[in-house]
């Protein structure tokens, strides 16, 4: 049975949905600003693996995954002055980029996609209601705040009490709010920004009251999972709690998952520190599946150290289950040990455990190794198991012979590649062992590498 780390709780628990017809899933999802970077792609594949190993339990038709896109953010309008356009051109040119960088890692579409612009009718009604009960006050600067001494509960997700925060607390009380954890749920407008209408004057919302009224339009009042970085846990995802808590008297998330860090020399990778590298800055060297590959091989909540050893690591991994599929036919049989799959699945079951289930792919990409000239019909069975298992981490989806001959540095085109391996041949041939020894040196020194085998001579890229 499905277990998952819960950050409410501290710890992990059997998944039950509170509904047994769906599951309902919401993560917090860009704010499209910039390119997205490499904890950009960790928090996406993260969450793409629970989406797919759900539905994988469930059913397509019973798991419903949102994950909104921030589209209006003080990031946003500020980027838009610089490159002196409308705020929705910046948000919509990059949407399209992140966009693209998640099909080429092969994240899947969500079934809803909700951007915070289109809510703002449901926004507006939820900070009203906030103002009605009590919990927010209007700043002598026009802008309406939640006040964070309302919320009993609040600060249970960061584990810590309001009282133990505030004695710990840098912020000082600014001349707008009465308490330094106090936020902002409705800005005033400011000239050049862009604004709408509401009861409390024209201005735009911030950001913690987009996810709460997204996530409770799109899938109640009470859902199963909320996911997202750890940098959300405090305080976007505990003014979520709040705020959603307060406005409709649920309770809210059943479970609360964070994915850990990408770290660069033990630093957390970020824009704001400037050690960061995008989505297309990486796949410019390496293949989008080695980044996938990469990102699940350390646990989702642990942390993932960056560097180009650790994605070479990762394309020789690759190249590795990729060569175990090479020039066999996958094919489904009844006769198989059933360990793997049972392994496999006892790995994700435990908190979705991917390095472990990693493991399982190699040791099954060494059984095919082992009876592939034996015993082919094993070996196609083996090659099935591990193309069905590895789809549910989004892996080995491409042509195995396709991924082991991409990329290169193009010294050696696959035509010039093919007629050095087929003057190789006739050099061996002739027994003229000597030249057909240098043309295979050559080879490798361009970062090609030959395999010899019963039914003639492959090549892969180093």
């Amino acid at each position: 049975m499905l277990q998952i780390f819960n950050t409410l709780t501290r710890h992990k628990a059997v998944f039950v949905p509170l509904d047994p017809t769906r599951v309902r899933m919401y993560v917090c999802g860009i704010t499209v600003y910039d390119f997205c970077h490499v904890g950009h792609a960790r928090m996406m594949v993260v969450f793409d693996v629970v989406y797919r190993y759900l539905v994988h339990l469930f059913g397509s038709a019973q798991v419903i995954y949102v994950r909104n896109i921030t589209d209006i953010d003080d990031k946003i309008i500020k980027r838009a002055h610089e490159n002196q356009e409308d705020y929705h051109a910046t948000a919509t040119r990059f949407i399209a980029a992140m966009d693209q960088d998640l099909r080429a890692l092969g994240v899947l579409t969500p079934s809803q996609e909700p951007r915070a612009t289109e809510f703002m009718p449901q926004i507006i009604d939820m900070i009203a209601v906030l103002e009605r009960k009590g919990f927010a006050y209007r700043a002598a600067n026009g802008d309406l705040y939640y006040d964070v001494t309302r919320f009993g509960p609040y600060g249970k997700l960061a584990g810590r009490q309001l009282d133990d925060m505030q004695a710990g607390a840098r912020v000082e009380v600014g001349p707008a709010k009465k308490n330094p954890f106090d936020f902002v749920l409705w800005k005033a407008a400011k000239a050049g920004e862009p604004a709408w209408d509401s009861p409390w004057g024209a201005g735009r919302p911030g950001w913690h009251i987009e996810c709460s009224a997204m996530s409770v339009q799109c899938l109640g009042e009470h859902f199963d999972i909320h996911g997202g970085g750890r940098d959300l846990q405090f305080p976007h995802h505990e003014n979520e709690i709040a705020q959603s808590c307060a406005a409709t008297g649920a309770a809210f998330v059943n479970v609360w998952m964070h994915n850990g860090f990408v770290e660069i020399d033990k630093e957390k990778m970020s824009k704001s520190l400037g050690n960061f590298f995008t989505i297309r800055e990486v796949l410019a060297k390496y293949p989008p599946e080695v980044l996938r590959y990469f990102i699940l091989t350390s646990h989702y909540r642990s942390p993932l150290n960056y560097s180009d050893q650790q994605l070479d690591a990762a394309r020789a991994a690759l190249t590795t289950l990729y060569t175990a599929l090479r020039d066999i036919n996958p094919r489904v049989s009844t006769h198989l040990d059933t360990s793997f799959r049972q392994r496999f699945f006892a790995a994700l079951d435990d908190d979705f455990a991917t390095p472990e289930a990693l493991a399982v792919l190699f040791d099954l990409a060494h059984a095919i190794n082992r009876c592939r000239h034996s015993t082919p019909q094993e070996a196609a069975g083996y090659a099935h198991e591990l193309r069905s298992l590895a789809g549910l981490l989004g892996l080995l989806h491409a042509d195995p012979t396709r991924f082991l001959q991409a990329g290169g540095d193009n010294r050696l085109d696959d035509a010039m590649i093919q007629a050095l391996i087929e003057q190789r041949i006739a050099a061996r041939n002739a027994k003229n062992f000597k030249h057909a020894d240098q043309l295979r040196d050559q080879l490798l020194a361009a970062g090609i590498v030959l395999e010899d085998g019963p039914t003639g001579t492959t090549w892969r890229r180093k």
